[in-house]
């Protein structure tokens, strides 16, 4: 092995000598190749004994040069020699191999031969030498620089785009100095131009004063020649017998320091030394500003009009020669039912003072903040000659409701299905058998109280449910379910045939024009009679198809689920009918089915959409509340991002709580909303002032009322739930209202009893009622303390009875009067000490002591009383039955005579009830 070794090592060619840094230097390499190495003197050879490390050579570094833009760096060539040494291509030094690192260093300084295999071999990772050929580079090396070459290009792309854009910005602001230059060199010409102009006025009107100096004769000893003229151009003549302002010899001495300055200022010039101001003044000087006779009396120093004034009156002149009569501009003018004089003559672009002239011609004296009527306003405005546009306050509204719908994006909808009926027959559990859930068990007293929505799916057909209560107090909610309904079915009990919310509920889905299908509900009881129901309905012209009629019938049964897949059928029939269609893609309009004030969710409102799409963030107006949509959640209590038409949701984000029954549509921003909520609010508030107001009337009405009918008012403060049963409550307490004796509903609002609703109690002495609500903790420390009656229901009949019951409290009892007897006078005695006793005999029934008593005479009542003393001989007696003869005497009162007819009656007081 060290034979080959050797004899490979042998083998090998010797490295070409290095050539001398001058000689390189003088080579002329071409562009893209290896620029020269400057020359460098050569290290000191180190003394053969102790060679010198590698570290310890000044090593140079060699100056590496990027390839030009477009080309590649050549790729190492790998070969392999007989002795599997390897040789590289494309260095610049030309091909040639490596002897390892017992070879000798391309472009190192000329040593001695013998110290070639005494140096040290490099440390592996250590900095290779200057001018020495690096080994073969891998594949991830050569990726390396493929990326960092292209980095680089992007790099220098970047710079080029940034010292462009630099290059632009400092273009264009070299452009806008040098315009603003030239801008300042043309002011500083035109402003040396006015100020030679002026120099040459102002030397001319020296000239031309002096030379009037000279040429004015000189007056008497002691007077005062007149003063100087301004300096400067003439004034144009102006035909009105002015001149301008004399000079004064303030004006004088002013204008000689400013020429004197402006000497100053010229270059070359002599600066004077100012003369020192003396202490005392001349007699000229102390008598200049003083008035005397002759300066009085002459014409020569009379005060002129100043410069300014001149101007002045000179535009005022040239306007007045071309005072063109103006063309009178006609503008539409946009009026409202009132506006204020001022307004409107702005709207006009006229003036206010003319305005009021026109009406002072007229007879009527105003003032410009007063306010008018849209008739005289148009009359103004007509006689201005500009035209009228009339508004309302009502104008608002238009166009949120009734937007035409697009015939091509028509689909169907689900039918809106209200149920109805009398009460306990069974319509919220028909309801709960076809959704599968129990709404009815959740109801206090087994009744339906508030009006639901909800969506039942049949065959991939939606069906939307309208429950209504049954009870007589809500008819408002059987009315608005039946307006905001497509089909109507009748729910009648088939043990109970028709009663009276059955015949209410007829006539309201008669009033909104929609179908009828009547359920025969508790078919499954023993004593049902499907057939007693089919002719009842006959009398109030409901004939079903069982009897030869057009009005669909199904005998069902809550209770067992019977034939509920008949009336699902019947009503999906019935809407085919119908051909129900709306536009998912205009803007959502519908109804208010519910309203209420969550104490979590705030206001919520259970709504109907029967038009377009309503979605989360929209903006909606319903009656005089506005808000954004934050959620819509359906009746399982999902969240829903969009709800379309026939579809009942639940609406959270609105401002307040809108009334049951109101309209609600979407509007394109707040300001519009907020205008018609405004709008509706100030009509509600002006309704309920008017109602007030007519109640009320003045006060002499009030106390003359309170005289002749002794009305009284029972003051009562309600809060619910939702804002459908404090309107019945509502409703069921005003028919409970006499001529006696009222029901005031103080407030009436959803939601729970606050401390504020005790404090408005307290103030209008009214007794607090909470239906379905409960009071919070300040609320009833607040009533407790204040002596507030707080009174809880949840049932609409206990209400109604209690208040009925208090209200009976307030009424004056009834005076019931019975007869006892009557009593002739047979004789009159007076006795002293007690004074006239009558003698008497009961004729007619009996008389009791302490009852009431007339004093009859001729047919006529004399007198009405009661009995003092009633005595039978010498003993007080507590009654006298007839036939008996007794003494009477009255009470306050003596004029009895013989023969007056004395009669006896009981008064009773009975209590009384509505």
């Amino acid at each position: 092995m060290a034979a080959e070794a050797a004899a490979a090592k042998a083998a090998e060619p010797k490295p070409e000598p290095v050539v001398e840094a001058e000689p390189v230097a003088k080579v002329e390499a071409p562009a893209p190749e290896k620029p020269p190495v400057a020359a460098t003197p050569a290290a000191p050879a180190a003394p053969p004994s102790a060679p010198a490390p590698v570290a310890q050579a000044p090593v140079r570094e060699p100056v590496r040069t990027a390839p030009p833009a477009g080309q590649r760096p050549q790729a190492p060539v790998r070969s392999s020699g007989p002795a599997g040494q390897s040789q590289r291509s494309g260095s610049p030094y030309g091909q040639q191999n490596r002897s390892g690192p017992q070879g000798a260093r391309p472009g190192a300084p000329a040593g001695r031969p013998g110290q070639q295999g005494n140096r040290p071999a490099p440390a592996p990772g250590a900095r290779q030498p200057r001018g020495a050929v690096l080994s073969d580079l891998s594949s991830k090396e050569m990726d390396a620089r493929r990326r960092a070459l292209e980095l680089a290009k992007q790099r220098e792309a970047e710079d080029r785009r940034l010292f462009q854009e630099e290059e632009a910005r400092r273009i264009a602001e070299d452009e806008r100095r040098r315009s603003e230059r030239e801008e300042s060199e043309r002011r500083q010409a035109e402003e040396a131009a006015r100020l030679e102009m002026e120099a040459a006025a102002r030397k001319k009107a020296e000239e031309d004063a002096a030379r009037r100096a000279q040429a004015r004769p000189v007056g008497r000893a002691g007077a005062r020649t007149p003063a100087d003229v301004i300096p400067g151009p003439p004034p144009p003549a102006d035909d009105l017998g002015l001149r301008p302002a004399g000079r004064t010899e303030f004006a004088g001495r002013a204008r000689s320091k400013a020429d004197e300055d402006e000497r100053a200022r010229r270059p070359g010039a002599k600066v004077a030394e100012a003369a020192k101001p003396s202490r005392g003044r001349g007699d000229a000087d102390r008598r200049a500003g003083r008035v005397n006779l002759d300066r009085a009396l002459s014409d020569e120093d009379a005060r002129g009009r100043s410069l300014s004034s001149m101007r002045r009156r000179q535009e005022k002149f040239k306007r007045s020669q071309q005072n063109q009569q103006r063309e009178k501009i006609a503008r539409e003018v946009i009026l409202p039912e009132t506006i204020t004089i001022q307004e409107l003559a702005n709207r006009m672009s006229e003036r206010a003072v003319d305005v009021i002239k026109f009406l002072m011609a007229q007879g009527q004296m105003m003032k410009p903040g007063d306010v008018i009527d849209a008739d005289l306003a148009e009359l103004i405005a007509s006689e201005f000659g500009h035209t009228v546009k009339r508004v309302a306050a009502s104008d608002v509204e238009e166009g949120i409701f009734n937007v035409a719908d697009n015939p091509e994006n028509m689909v169907a909808r689900p039918p809106v299905v209200t149920i109805m009926g009398h009460v306990d027959h069974g319509k919220t559990s028909l309801l709960d058998a076809l959704r599968q859930t129990s709404v009815v068990s959740g109801e206090a007293g087994g009744i339906t109280q508030h009006i639901g929505a909800y969506q039942v799916e049949q065959n991939g057909q939606k069906i939307t449910f309208i429950d209504t209560p049954g009870h007589a107090a809500f008819t408002a909610m059987r009315a608005r379910g039946a307006q905001a309904t497509d089909i109507a079915i009748l729910v009648v009990a088939a043990d109970d045939s028709v009663m009276p919310q059955t015949i209410e509920s007829i006539s309201h889905a008669k009033a909104a024009g929609v179908p009828i299908i009547v359920a025969i509900n508790k078919i499954d009881k023993p004593d049902a009679d499907p057939q007693k129901v089919r002719t009842g309905l006959l009398q109030h012209e409901v004939f079903v198809e069982s009897m030869g009629g057009e009005v669909l019938d199904v005998e069902v049964s809550a209770k067992k689920g019977t034939n509920l897949d008949k009336l699902l059928e019947a009503i999906l029939l019935q809407s085919e009918v119908l051909e129900l269609r709306a536009d998912p893609e205009r803007t959502a309009e519908g109804v208010v089915i519910e309203a209420k004030l969550d104490k979590g969710r705030g206001p919520v409102a259970t709504v109907l959409v029967q038009s377009g799409t309503l979605k989360t963030g929209d903006i909606v107006v319903a009656g005089d509340q506005w808000g954004r949509v934050r959620a819509l959640v359906d009746d399982k209590g999902k969240q829903l991002k969009t709800a379309g038409p026939s579809m009942p949701i639940e609406v959270l984000g609105m401002q307040g709580t809108p009334g049951a029954g109101d309209r609600f549509a979407v509007v394109e921003n707040e300001a519009k909303a907020r205008e018609i909520a405004d709008y509706r609010q100030r009509l509600a508030r002006e309704k309920a002032v008017a109602k007030s107001a007519g109640q009320r009337g003045s006060l002499e009405q009030m106390m003359s009322q309170l005289t002749d009918s002794g009305l009284k008012t029972f003051p009562l403060l309600i809060k619910g739930d939702v804002q459908g049963s404090i309107e019945a409550i509502n409703t069921a307490l005003e028919k409970l209202g006499t001529d006696e004796v009222q029901a005031r509903i103080v407030h009436s609002g959803a939601g729970a009893i606050t401390e504020s609703d005790v404090q408005l109690a307290q103030t209008s002495n009214a007794a607090i009622i909470g239906f379905n609500v409960r009071a919070n903790a300040q609320a009833r420390t607040a009533a407790d303390q204040a002596g507030i009656e707080l009174r809880y229901y949840n049932v609409i009949y206990d209400l109604v009875d209690d208040v009925k019951q208090a209200m009976s409290g307030m009424l004056s009892p009834e005076r019931r009067e019975t007869f006892l007897g009557n009593a002739e006078i047979l004789e009159v005695f007076h006795i002293t000490k007690i004074g006239k006793v009558a003698g008497c005999r009961v004729t007619e029934g009996k008389v009791e002591r302490g009852a009431g008593v007339r004093l009859i005479r001729d047919g006529v009542v004399i007198h009405e009383g009661t009995l003092k003393t009633l005595k039978r001989f010498k003993d007080e007696v507590a009654e006298v039955p007839g036939g008996q003869e007794c003494g009477m005497a009255f009470q306050n009162y003596e004029d009895i005579r013989q023969g007056d007819v004395i009669e006896c009656f009981r008064v009773e007081h009975v209590a009384r009830s509505l």
